[in-house]
């Protein structure tokens, strides 16, 4: 199918690779990600796309995660003009000491598991996220690996449906 029946998917179906390869990157920093998904073009919609996703996310190994992880900042210091920067809004005009407190658990997670704390933080206020920082620096390190890819998996279909969707309609965690 092309995008002439699903114009929404015109950038990832009708784009040229090179292109779509580096949209993708966007998404997700594991480039075994993106050839995942640019190798299922076309896409007959928006639910099969997402179900490639979530499949390509599934599959990564334990260095394609880190690639992925490494993508991503921590909660409370997104990159200027990144993506992240609106998914943790949640963080944007925290008191000073929650904003610090959050820094101090990014790092002792850093610490701990050996990479960024991920979280989609999409919908989330900055006590949401705070307490979800400290609930997880508790949790064994294949139990947070898990947690760990079930919320870049969110991430992604989050990223994926704002690149198929109209401007204006509401986007939450999936």
């Amino acid at each position: 199918m092309t995008s002439c029946s699903v114009p929404e998917l015109a950038w990832i179906n009708d784009a040229a690779e090179d292109t779509v390869r580096r949209t993708l990157h966007e998404v997700c920093a594991a480039p075994a990600w993106g050839r995942a998904l640019l190798a299922g073009r076309p896409y007959a919609g928006l639910q099969a796309l997402l179900a490639a996703g979530d499949a390509a996310t599934a599959a990564l190994t334990p260095a394609g995660l880190d690639e992925a992880l490494a993508g991503h900042p921590p909660i409370g210091r997104p990159r200027p003009g990144d993506r992240s920067a609106q998914e943790q809004r949640g963080m944007s005009g925290a008191p000073e000491a929650l904003a610090e407190e959050m820094q101090t658990l990014n790092l002792a997670y850093q610490e701990r598991f050996g990479h960024v704390f991920l979280i989609c933080a999409t919908g989330l206020s900055a006590g949401q996220l705070l307490e979800a920082a400290r609930t997880r620096l508790g949790n064994p390190p294949e139990t947070e690996r898990e947690i760990v890819r079930t919320e870049l998996g969110s991430i992604h279909r989050i990223r994926l449906a704002r690149l198929s969707r109209p401007a204006g309609e509401k986007e939450r965690c999936a």
